[in-house]
């Protein structure tokens, strides 16, 4: 280019002094010689003045989208980070009550309920692996708290968001399992209908109770603050009339009221049942 044309010019003009026997150069051709060589300086130096201007204009570009290049793939490296934890997550949890199968967007988690042995509802939630996470679709009822648990865990730790949902749908399946059997089971031995609410973690009844010739109306409600446990965390058992309970008709009282709160709601009435402690005929 012009820089090696340049060099050549100035090792003839060197060569030129140093030749005393050969054919003298006319001082016209070096004063020429000379003036060109002149302006290409001028042009080299210029070439250089742009060549490092342009290469402070690169380090300044680099230096102001490298942090949003870096962030970037920090981003796309959690994302999938949090991917891999997932499948990982599934695989793990598989014969737990939690599978599911990744999705052109993310995953599909299927969320299995289960009381007592027995399997019941599934759920589903659809994730969609972005930033931030959020949730595509889900078929969990309005009544839990799916929202709050999302909004506690799913961004910092999908583990713990998985698995606070997992006892929450866990603890209404088998709230309602208990509800549902001893309405099937033992409506014989209930005074009128069973009371409950959508999440079943509030549940009134009465019953008949006969104790020695005698029977009496006990009135039980039970309230499970817990949405995530099966059994309830406080039960009052009352006697529904006018008169006096006697001693043993209050320790009967008593320990209904304890049955209730260690036992599951149907295997308490079967408990009774089998005591011969509650009258089937009303």
């Amino acid at each position: 280019g012009i820089l090696a044309h340049l060099e050549r010019l100035e090792t003839q003009m060197n060569r030129s002094h140093k030749r005393f026997e050969g054919p003298q150069r006319t001082q016209a051709e070096e004063s020429t010689l000379g003036t060109r060589i002149h302006k290409l300086r001028l042009l080299r130096d210029k070439l250089r003045a742009e060549v490092k201007q342009r290469q402070a204009e690169i380090e300044a570009s680099a230096a102001s989208t490298e942090p949003d290049q870096t962030l970037e793939t920090s981003e796309q490296e959690v994302l999938e980070t949090k991917l891999e934890n997932l499948k990982a997550l599934l695989q793990a949890y598989h014969f737990t009550g939690l599978s599911g199968k990744l999705t052109s967007r993310g995953v599909s988690v299927c969320i299995h309920t289960a009381f007592d042995g027995n399997l019941l509802d599934s759920y589903i939630v659809d994730l969609v692996i972005e930033k931030p996470l959020w949730i595509h679709h889900h078929s969990v009822p309005v009544f839990i708290p799916l929202e709050e648990i999302a909004a506690k865990y799913l961004q910092t730790d999908v583990q713990h968001f998985l698995f606070s949902l997992c006892e929450h749908l866990n603890g209404y399946a088998g709230r309602k399992y208990q509800a549902d059997r001893l309405q099937s089971d033992f409506a014989a031995f209930l005074a009128g209908p069973l009371q409950r609410n959508s999440l079943c973690n509030v549940l009134s009844f009465t019953y008949k109770v006969e104790l020695g010739g005698q029977s009496f109306l006990f009135c039980a409600r039970l309230l499970y603050k817990d949405l995530t446990v099966t059994l309830p965390t406080d039960v009052t058992v009352t006697h529904r009339g006018t008169d006096a309970l006697s001693t043993s008709w209050e320790e009967q009282r008593v320990s209904h009221e304890n049955l209730f709160r260690t036992t599951s709601l149907h295997k308490a009435f079967t408990s009774f049942a089998g005591g011969e402690k509650l009258n089937m005929s009303l």
